[in-house]
This record gives structure tokens, C-alpha cells and sequence, in this order.
């Protein structure tokens, strides 16, 4: 392996134990604790044990020395009875024995399931000597007795018992001593249990605490991560969101001085569409008429072209009129705002059969040109909606002033917008609505009636300067309807009747 594969490879474990060290540490903290926990039950368990132990031998040492006592008092009810052959010392001495032979059988009990073997073997002769000694006993009595007496509670007599006394109680007190050093010793190892319970205990709890003063200070500094992390992101949001806020002025600017740029230069094409080609078709109109009229008489045929060719200049006439309209409406230029709301809905009122409802004020409005173009365009575009897509039968048009706003409120009974297409980026005409009112610092709504159609309202802010109307070609200067004849003397040049563009 290379060292560059190798320093990757340590690289990746390092980042490994630093992500995933927390979760290794608190791995080996619990198998420390369930291994504490395991340690302090197993102790526990010895403990008690340990003292059982220490009490049974405790028990043991007071029987074996409880038994010493009860020899001691059997040899002075044997000395007594003796002495004043009384039947009561005898049924004492009965009495006595048989209280040493109960203790002997519990004692036997203990030692067979506590004693090692040596002990064991020590308290089987012992007991067996102490039963000769009972026996023994017995028959001394029978025989000093001046009357047979009734011994069956001393277990039987028995003679030529020779009982060494001496060997009985030493064996019993060295048994004796034997267990008060095994209760002891299992009171020091309890106590030692003890000692390794209170440190597993005590190393537990440092190990705990400490883990918790660890996991507190880490997540600490966690919160403390995230805190920063967070407020990083609250900062580079608010840098994003002032970068998209001036992004949005900006791309507002932008669409505000195209918007009047492009109406500027559609007030600029529809003059010298007027002037420029308004003169061409003038000039082409009257010439063709003159030479219809010199030709009509000689040579019908080309009269009858002529006069085709007439009616097709009248409908790039048409055309050009309705171009010169609908890039600069001449009646906004020169009439103002109501007259040319009035007029373009009568318009579209003819070509779409709609019922029209109209709340316009009697007088013009005194609004700046911008204002006037802005509420004209948005009337523009929302009639064309409702004609184009709403499927309308009638449509209400209110226009009012007060409080130093003008609203313009347009409504139809058509199928109405839904609900999606207002937040659609591909709705340029909403788009460019919404563009023209926010750069007039007004308000526009559009959203679905109350029953079924759609519902504009647009309110714009009155300037409270002094306004003027640019002066523009009018509809009268534009295009008379009827034809004038001109004279037919030299002074009128020979031209036909012509209709004045």
C-alpha cells in the first residue's frame, strides 16, 4: 500500500472516530456499567452468602459452647444423685441428656453440610464420646439407685464406658475455636465484598458523572455549532434576500424603462406612420383616382383595376389607422382617459356582442399622461382577456376618483381565471399588468367573482402636480370618411377625389 492510499486510509478513520465518537464512548460507558452492575450484584450475592456463613458459624460456636455447659451441668446431676440418690436428679440428668443429644444431631447437621472433612470427623468422635458419657452416666445412676429407676429418656445406660472428660472438652473447645475463625473469616471477606462493592459503586458513579458533564459540555457546544450555524444561515439568507431585493428593483427598473421605451417608440412609429405613410398612401390615393378618371371613359378595363387598387389602398388605409390606434391611441392623446375607456369599450363591445355596463365620471379626469397610458393599457389587456379566453357575455367597466387615487374596475361573467394561472411565469399579460400599475406605485387585484367570472381592480395614486397631454394626430386629422371631390381645372392639378388620411 502506498503512502499516500495509507494516509487516506487514516485520514478516512480518524473522521470516522471523531464523527462516531460520541456513540463509542457511550458504548463503552454502558458495558463499563452493566460490567459494574454485574460486579456489584455478584458481591452482593457473596456478601450475603459470606454472612450466612458467619452466622451459622457464630451458631455453631454458641451450641458447642452451650453443649460444654450442659456437660458440665450433666456431670453435677450424675455427682448429686450420687450423693442424695433424689429421683429428681435423676429425671435432671435425663433431661440434661437429652437436651445434649439435640444439640449434638444439629450440630452434626451443620458440620456435615459446613465442615470440611477433618472437622467433620473430629465432631463424629466427639459426639460419639459424648454418647458414651450420657450412657455411662446412666448406668452409674441404675446402680447407686436403691430402686430400679426409669432412665429411657437418657438414651440407655451403658457400662465400662470409660470417658476421657478432658479430651471431651478440649475437642469441643478446639471446634469451638475453629468456628469463630470461620465466622470471622467470612466477616472479613464480607467486609472486603464490601469494600470492591463501595469502589464499583463509587467508580460508577465518577464514570457517570463525568459522561454527563461530557454530554452536557458537548452538547453544549453542539447547540453552540448550531447556533452559529444557524445564524450563518439567517445571515446568508438576508445577504440572498437583499441580493434578490436589489436583483427585483433592478429587473423592475429595467421592465419600467422598457415599458416606456417601448411606448415611446410606439408613439414615435405611429407619428411617422402617420406622417410618412399617411403621405405615401394620400399621394398614391389621389393619383390612382386621377388616372381612373382619365382612363375610365378610353380604356373601361384598366379604369376597372384602378378601381380595385383604390379599394385596396382604403384597406391599408384601415390598416394603418388601426396600427396608428393600437401602438398610440390618438383618442387617450387627445381626448383623455374616459373618452378613450368609453371608445375602446364601445369597440370591443360591437366586435364581441358583449351587454356593456359603464361608470365612468362626466367629466375628464386630470391625470399625467403616464397614469392615463398605464389605466388605458390595463383596460386594453383585460378586455382582450375576456375576449379571447373568458367566453363573456357582458362586462362592467367603473372608473372613480377620491382620496388622491384613481381605481379602474373591470368585471365579466365569463369563465373567470383560475385560480393557478395567477402565479404562472408564462402569463406575460397579467405580468405586464401587475409591471404597469407597481410602476405607478398603485395597487392591482385580479382574482375570480363572487358567482363566475373574473374580477380587476387597479388603484393608482393621483399626482397632485400640474399635467399636460402631449398633443398627438387625432382620429379627425387621421381619415375623413367621405370622399372629396376635387375640382377639375388646372388648379387642382388633375387629381380624383381622394380621402384625407
Amino acid at each position: 500500500m502506498s503512502d499516500g492510499a495509507e494516509a487516506g486510509l487514516t485520514t478516512r478513520l480518524t473522521d470516522w472516530m471523531h464523527q462516531r465518537s460520541w456513540a463509542i464512548a457511550m458504548t463503552v460507558a454502558i458495558v463499563i456499567t452493566c460490567g459494574g452492575l454485574v460486579i456489584l450484584e455478584t458481591a452482593r450475592q457473596r456478601i450475603a452468602s459470606e454472612y450466612e456463613a458467619a452466622l451459622e458459624a457464630r451458631n455453631a460456636s454458641v451450641q458447642l459452647s452451650d453443649l460444654a455447659g450442659q456437660l458440665a451441668q450433666l456431670q453435677s446431676h450424675e455427682s448429686r444423685f450420687l450423693l442424695t440418690r433424689d429421683d429428681a436428679d435423676a429425671r435432671s440428668y435425663c433431661a440434661r441428656a437429652a437436651d445434649i443429644r439435640r444439640g449434638i444431631r444439629s450440630l452434626d447437621t451443620y458440620f456435615k453440610r459446613a465442615a470440611d472433612s477433618a472437622e467433620l470427623s473430629s465432631f463424629t468422635q466427639i459426639a460419639a464420646l459424648i454418647g458414651a458419657r450420657i450412657g455411662s452416666g446412666a448406668h452409674a445412676l441404675q446402680q447407686a439407685a436403691p430402686h430400679p429407676l426409669d432412665l429411657a429418656a437418657c438414651g440407655g445406660a451403658a457400662a465400662n464406658s470409660n470417658v476421657d472428660a478432658s479430651l471431651v472438652t478440649s475437642t469441643l473447645s478446639l471446634l469451638r475455636d475453629n468456628e469463630e475463625r470461620r465466622a470471622q473469616r467470612a466477616l472479613d471477606a464480607s467486609r472486603a465484598d464490601q469494600r470492591v462493592s463501595t469502589f464499583v459503586a463509587a467508580g460508577l458513579s465518577a464514570l457517570n458523572i463525568v459522561l454527563f458533564i461530557l454530554l452536557f459540555r458537548n452538547l453544549g457546544i453542539q447547540l453552540d455549532s448550531q447556533a452559529r450555524a444557524q445564524k450563518q444561515l439567517i445571515t446568508q439568507q438576508e445577504e440572498l434576500d437583499q441580493l434578490v431585493n436589489e436583483r427585483t428593483r433592478q429587473l423592475e427598473a429595467l421592465g419600467w424603462h422598457l415599458q416606456a421605451v417601448s411606448e415611446n417608440e410606439k408613439t414615435q412609429l405611429a407619428r411617422e406612420l402617420h406622417d410618412e405613410l399617411g403621405a405615401i398612401l394620400t399621394a398614391s390615393k389621389m393619383d390612382v383616382a386621377w388616372a381612373r378618371r382619365k382612363l375610365q371613359d378610353t380604356d373601361p378595363a384598366i379604369a376597372e383595376k384602378l378601381t380595385r387598387a383604390l379599394e385596396t389602398l382604403d384597406q391599408g388605409i384601415a390598416l394603418k389607422r388601426r396600427i396608428i390606434e393600437d401602438m398610440r391611441p390618438t383618442v387617450l392623446a387627445n381626448f383623455g382617459l374616459v373618452t378613450a375607456l368609453r371608445t375602446l369599450a364601445d369597440e370591443a363591445a360591437q366586435r364581441n356582442g358583449w351587454a356593456l355596463d359603464l361608470h365612468l365620471p362626466d367629466d375628464e379626469l386630470q391625470l399625467d399622461e403616464q397614469t392615463e397610458i398605464a389605466l388605458f393599457r390595463v383596460a386594453q389587456e383585460s378586455l382582450t382577456n375576456a375576449a379571447k379566453y373568458a367566453r363573456a357575455t357582458q362586462v362592467t367597466i367603473d372608473l372613480s376618483t377620491g382620496h388622491g387615487e384613481v381605481s379602474l374596475h373591470i368585471a365579466d361573467n365569463g369563465v373567470g381565471i383560475m385560480p393557478a394561472d395567477l402565479t404562472r411565469t408564462h402569463t406575460h399579460g397579467l405580468m405586464g399588468m401587475r409591471q404597469r400599475v407597481a410602476a405607478r406605485g398603485g395597487r392591482f387585484d385580479i382574482r375570480r367573482g363572487e358567482l363566475h367570472g373574473t374580477d380587476i381592480r387597479v388603484v393608482l395614486p393621483v399626482p397632485t402636480v400640474g399635467v399636460t397631454r402631449e398633443e398627438s394626430p387625432g382620429v379627425d386629422q387621421i381619415v375623413e370618411e367621405a370622399p372629396r371631390r376635387v375640382p377639375d381645372d388646372t388648379s387642382a392639378q388633375g387629381h380624383a377625389p381622394v380621402e384625407r388620411l
